[in-house]
This record gives structure tokens, sequence and C-alpha cells, in this order.
């Protein structure tokens, strides 16, 4: 390095977790195993056939071991990560090719299994889809693992070793997280990741700050550098000055008084504008236990059950008794307040991995097979799925919402199924409310261009703005070439919430946002001036949509709606939402 190595270097990668964390460094190396090439004879095949079975088994009960630790220690959605690594190794296809590597070679069994993984990894690593690339991570651990028990080479387990630290790594495998002090362990950061990578997801569970995507900086540090990490803004400062440290540890300290002031405002206080609008703040879950924490931090009601991660977590078709037993939970927890159950919304960026019901891979899966179009095609399925829902709401208060609805014949058909597993109840004997409402999701342009004609089959609408935006706009938002240009300010995203809003308000029917955008507080005043009644979003964020809620008048939200619908360049709405975000924040210091 040159002889600033000892001077302050500001990165900027993905902001991945949250907080602030300071502390010397763990330099996570590259740990290739040496993988020994050397001939094996027709006669010997079977021997290396046998070894390579023993090490699948030893491998898959350490990937158990490591998985049963996370259950115990962090939770059992984050030990389901494993579930994917014992998938590598049932791959009869991986297995089958191995052994035929092995074959044509003529080679040791440890040498097929390093070229064999390889080729996987660089084809995975190839893929333009975010989510699929990241399984070159699984692959990865997998082999690494497998190549450790055929060799007899140990890996490295990093316990203690991070305690105190923070870690730098090219990338983080979920075996390494799990092997990690998770009390000791300050913040991550790596040359590769994204939001849904592993790393990512175990920090985020852990509350432990993480910066992603930095391309390369663990070659710009040494095993006795400082850094800090900055994991609200994503930024990673090598060496930081006595100056850049007090100006973070003022922050820290404000981040986290700001997080606690807010907690405890919106816990009691109901969510009204300053001049008494009403504004319903709801939370999008995944588990039915995860409506209680919702209700501590305050919110009204649950704005979107994605019931689509029973199918995923699970592997496997979900029966219909434990869909029930998810859903009357989370309508119990909310005692008495909406629980809003979006249908099955497979495919796009979500896929199930069955046999019990394969997913092929599309060229654009986002405009494919998905969501309501497969439902519509599994009636048997989408039938278990709605008396599930239906039998739950004799509990308490359930809304149903069917996603990705392109017209009306969608939405007609869907409510025709729900006419059907009404009447399967009733002949049953089952109760369930009668009154029960259904409601559109607005996420596709052809919805929200025709939204009047869904009015008649519609009992609330709810806009999924992180589809809608990325149909509206042509940008996939997990193409990070092109992430930049995913707008929610733009003109025709804010023209087009309008034309929905007002198409649901001559309905005389309700409208609800449950895309990212309504989780953002600085978006928070344009949505609601435009006529949004309901926001929802992750739990954490109600409490500061809530703040901004309370401390705002109708009329000032409206001022910023009328404007955004007149400017042309979306920057702009950006730059006074910012500035009137910043105003309110403000009166909070």
């Amino acid at each position: 390095m040159e002889n600033n190595e000892r001077s302050e270097q500001v990165l900027s990668g993905i902001a991945a977790s949250p907080g602030i964390a300071t502390g010397q460094i763990y330099l996570l190396a590259e740990r290739e195993i040496k993988v020994p090439k050397y001939a094996i004879s027709t006669s010997k095949m079977a021997d290396e056939e046998i070894r390579f079975d023993n090490a699948i088994v030893e491998t898959r009960q350490q990937i158990q071991n490591i998985q049963d630790e996370i259950r115990n220690s962090i939770g059992e959605d984050e030990a389901r990560i494993f579930d994917a690594h014992l998938l590598v190794l049932e791959d009869q296809a991986l297995i089958g090719e191995t052994i035929r590597e092995m074959q044509t070679h003529g080679c040791n069994i440890e040498n097929a299994v390093w070229r064999v993984g390889t080729r996987y990894i660089e084809a995975f690593d190839q893929i333009d889809d975010e989510y699929l690339r990241e399984r070159a991570s699984d692959i990865r651990d997998v082999m690494r693992r497998l190549l450790s028990n055929l060799t007899g080479q140990q890996l490295e387990h990093l316990g203690e070793i991070v305690k105190n630290r923070i870690l730098v790594a090219n990338d983080v495998t979920p075996s390494d997280s799990a092997s990690m002090d998770q009390s000791g362990l300050l913040a991550i950061v790596t040359d590769a990741g994204s939001k849904t990578s592993h790393a990512v997801i175990v920090a985020r569970s852990m509350g432990i700050p993480a910066v992603v995507g930095l391309s390369d900086v663990s070659a710009r540090v040494h095993s006795d550098s400082v850094v800090l990490v900055d994991g609200y803004d994503g930024k990673v400062i090598i060496n930081p000055s006595e100056a850049t440290l007090f100006k973070y540890g003022k922050l820290k300290d404000e981040k986290l008084s700001l997080e606690k002031r807010m907690i405890e405002l919106a816990k009691d206080a109901s969510s009204r504008t300053r001049d008494g609008v009403p504004v319903d703040l709801l939370a999008n879950i995944e588990r039915g236990d995860e409506a209680e924490k919702a209700l501590e931090l305050g919110a009204d009601g649950v704005g979107l059950f994605r019931s689509e991660y029973l199918f995923m977590n699970a592997g496997r078709l979900p029966s219909e008794e434990e869909q029930f037993d998810a859903f009357k939970l989370a309508v119990e927890k909310m005692e008495g307040r909406p629980v809003t159950i979006r249908t099955l919304d497979l495919g796009g960026d979500k896929v199930m991995d069955s046999t019990d019901m394969p997913m092929y891979r599309e060229s654009n899966p986002f405009l494919g097979y998905r969501a309501i179009r497969f439902c519509l095609d599994h009636e048997k399925l989408f039938l278990e799925q709605l008396r599930a829902i239906l039998r739950a709401s004799s509990f308490g208060k359930a809304r149903i919402m069917y996603p990705m609805i392109s017209g009306a014949l969608e939405l007609s058909r869907s409510n025709e199924m729900l006419e059907k597993a009404k009447q399967e109840l009733r002949d049953a004997g089952v109760a369930f409310d009668e009154e029960i409402e259904a409601g559109a999701m607005i996420e596709i342009p052809s919805a929200a261009v025709a939204a009047d004609t869904l009015l008649e089959g519609s009992s609330f609408f709810s806009v999924g703005t992180n589809d809608l935006i990325q149909y509206l706009l042509a940008v996939d938002r997990l193409n990070d070439r092109v992430a930049h240009l995913y707008e929610p300010t733009h003109p025709a995203v804010v023209r087009t919430l309008k034309m929905i809003i007002d198409a649901a308000k001559s309905g005389n029917i309700g409208v609800s946002i449950c895309g990212e955008v309504a989780g953002d507080p600085v978006m928070v005043p344009l949505l609601i001036g435009l006529g949004v009644q309901q926001l929802s979003m992750s739990p954490s964020l109600l409490p500061n949509v809530k703040y901004v809620v309370q401390n705002m008048d109708m009329t000032e939200a409206q001022d910023i709606a009328q404007m955004a619908l007149e400017t042309t360049d979306g920057s702009l709405i950006l730059e006074r939402l910012l500035d009137f975000y910043t105003s309110k924040m403000d009166e909070l210091y």
C-alpha cells in the first residue's frame, strides 16, 4: 500500500443492516481447500463412490448441527437458510455429474467434486437474477465442507476469533455466520453480497450493522486496520479520524435515542395527523407470531400477510390445517384489528423448491407464471388456502387480497373460487365470516389504468408499489445495474397512484399501500396528500412513520401532493419531501 495507508478512506456500498460500529477488523481470508489430483483405476472407482457417499452423510450431519445451533440461538426462520444447503446434498443431478466426472477423467473423487462444483458456481455467478446469484454461495459453502471431509483438511472455525471485531471478507457463508460469536461481533463488511445475501439475513436478525457490495474492501485493509461501519448510509471508513469518530459517536447516540423516543411515542398514541385526520398504519408480516410484535409497536392491524412464505420456508406444500393455524394465530393476536392475507404470490423472485409443486425457470419470471395466474391454474391448492383463510375469519377480522390482478376477468374468477370455498364450508357446517372482505392488489399497469372496472368485485384496493413501479418504469428492481432508475417519485408513478386512489373513491372503497414506499417516512406526506388512507410496512418502521403522521397537517400533505402532480421532475419532488422530513425531525431533536 502507499504511504497514505493510515489516512482516512471513505468507501460506499449497500446499507444492508442499520447501526454504527467502530473497531479493529478480522480479515477473513479466502480459505481454499487444497484439492489433490491423482489417477484412479476402474477397479477402485467403487471405493471412491463409497468415500463420496460417506462424505455426503458426514456433511449433511454437520449442516444439520449448524442448523440446530442457529435455530436455538437466533430463530426458526434463520435456520431455514440451511435447507438450501441440504437440498444441494440431495441434488441427484449434481451427484450423478460428479460420479461421471470421476469415471470420464479417471480422477479421484475430490478432484471430481471440485471440477463439478466450480462449474456450477461459475454458472450461478453469471445469472442476472440476484436471488439466483446468491445460490452460488450455497453451493460454494457445501462444496468446501464436502471437500474438507474428503481430504481431512479442517475448516477454520471463527468462534471467539471475531469477538469485539468487525468481520471483513469477500463474502460470508451461512456456515461462517453460524460459527461466529454472535454476542461479540461488532459488524459485517463484505466485497460481495446484496440485501438478500445470507450474511445480511443473519446480521439483521442479530441486530448487527452490515454494509455489503463494496467490491474490494478486503484488499484495502490489513488485519490490524480500524474501520467505522455506518449501516444506515452504507459507508465504511478505514482509519477514521478523531473528528469522524466524534461525529459518528454523536450520531449513534442520537439514532438510538430517537428510535427509543419514537417507539415510546408511537406505542399508545393514535395515528392521526395534527389536524385530526386518521391514517391507519398497518404491518407487513410473514408469520402469524409476528402480529404480536407489530401490535407492540403500535400497528392498527396487518395490511399484508405474505402467505407464500408458509410455502417457501417449508419447501413443500403446507396443508390447509397448517395454513389455518398460521392465519388464526395472526387474527387472534390482532384482537379484532384487520388482518389482510394475500393469497399465494409465488413466482418472480419468490420461488419454492418442492417436488410437490415444481416451478419452472422462466426467462422473464416477473412477467410470467406467478401469483393469481398460478392459483387459478391450481384450483385445489387455491381452494385449500381460501378455506384456511375463511376458517380463520371466525376468530377475528380477516380480509382476503388477490395479488397480480390484471383485469376484471381474473378478479371475477377469483371471487367465484372464493364463493366455492364458502359453500364447501357451509356444507361441512364450518363457521366463517360471511361478510369477509376481498380486494384486488393493484400492481400491474393494466389494473391501474382500468381500476374502475375492478370496483364491482373489490371491497378494497391495495397498491403493491414494488412491482407497480418496476412495471411502469421498466426497471428490474433486483438488477443493480439499473437500480438508480427505480424512482418512486417519478411523475408517472405519482399520477398513476392518484388515478388508482380516485377510482377507489368513486367506488366508495378504501385504498392502502403495502410496498416499500409505505414504510419510508420521507414518502408519507405525498402518499397521504394523494388520498391514501392506509399504509402497511415492516413493523420496525411503524414508530418513525407514525411520528411523521402525528406531526403534520393534512393541508401540508395536500400541498406537497399538488406540487408533485404538477411537476415533470421527480428529483424536485424528492427534494421537497426530504426538506419536509428534515424539518419534522428537527422538531424531534
